[in-house]
């Protein structure tokens, strides 16, 4: 069995992102009582650095309509957090100039929330999602009868399964997040399979701290996921090695450059016989000079 780090790379969690992402598209969050359009893809937003605690959302999805959906997750409120939502959102939106509809997702911990952040010119009033309305131990029971007897998973049932840890439930988040990918690991269906543990893995990482994040790593381990993060790392391996040595020949043909510069040939000449583009050789022949 091929195992992975219990600490994952950004490239790797780049991965784990992907096959998340690929259980939203299409899907719509009615069942949550969010009606937007449906979700089309997953945005890597990186935005200038924002003076608030925290500059970077939690996922950005783009929707069928050229919206942007913005969700966050909170285990706990504060309602200072909204300031630092809103200025992220007025970033995106400077940058982007797309609608945003941004979207809180409360763990069970939190019993309420006010939304509205009213500074006077200004009102923010994102939606929420309480998981405390929502029964977990019912709908993982449900869940694990559907899995077991080998029945279709619908989208709604992927979505109750990667947020069933923020659930009201009588399971700590946690070990609920580790049965979760337990669960989906015995999905049918490999896509849905592998795109429920990734989503699971990839949002807990939101609201789990990391002792427990590598305890949930370890259960990865037993999955296909933990397969293709091996596979890719010896691809990039491999992509690297392969960069460096087209590197060290291009080092080789800089110094042929250099040195037919220095014996008076045209640049026409020196790319012709180096197999380097005119504008390189030019450039070099100006750092020389």
């Amino acid at each position: 069995m091929n195992t992975i780090d219990t600490k994952i790379s950004k490239h790797q969690n780049d991965i784990i992102q992907k096959y998340a992402s690929g259980l939203f598209k299409d899907v719509s969050l009615e069942f949550y009582g969010i009606k937007t359009a449906k979700i089309k893809e997953l945005i890597n937003v990186e935005l200038p650095k924002i003076e608030v605690s925290g500059g970077s959302a939690d996922y950005i999805f783009l929707l069928e309509d050229d919206t942007y959906l913005h969700f966050e997750f909170q285990t706990t409120y504060n309602k200072d957090d909204l300031t630092r939502f809103a200025g992220y959102d007025m970033r995106l939106y400077e940058r982007d100039k797309r609608r945003i509809i941004t979207v809180i997702i409360y763990s069970a911990d939190v019993r309420q929330a006010e939304t509205e952040l009213d500074i006077g010119t200004l009102l923010y009033y994102p939606e929420k999602i309480m998981m405390y309305d929502y029964d977990g131990n019912t709908i993982y029971t449900e869940l694990a009868a559907k899995v077991n007897d080998g029945q279709e998973i619908t989208d709604i049932d992927m979505l109750n399964l990667i947020l069933l840890p923020l659930m009201r439930n009588t399971i700590p988040p946690e070990e609920l997040a580790v049965q979760s990918v337990e669960l989906a690991n015995k999905i049918p269906d490999i896509q849905k399979r592998d795109a429920c543990i990734a989503a699971t893995v990839a949002f807990a990482s939101k609201y789990m701290d990391e002792n427990k994040i590598n305890e949930l790593l370890e259960v990865l381990k037993m999955t296909n996921i933990a397969n293709l993060l091996v596979q890719d790392a010896v691809n990039s391996t491999r992509k690297e090695m392969a960069d460096i040595a087209n590197l060290l020949v291009q080092d080789e043909r800089m110094e042929i450059a250099k040195n037919a510069l220095r014996e008076g040939l045209s640049i026409a000449d020196i790319a012709r016989i180096t197999r380097l583009d005119e504008p390189t050789v030019q450039q070099l022949q100006e750092d020389m000079e």
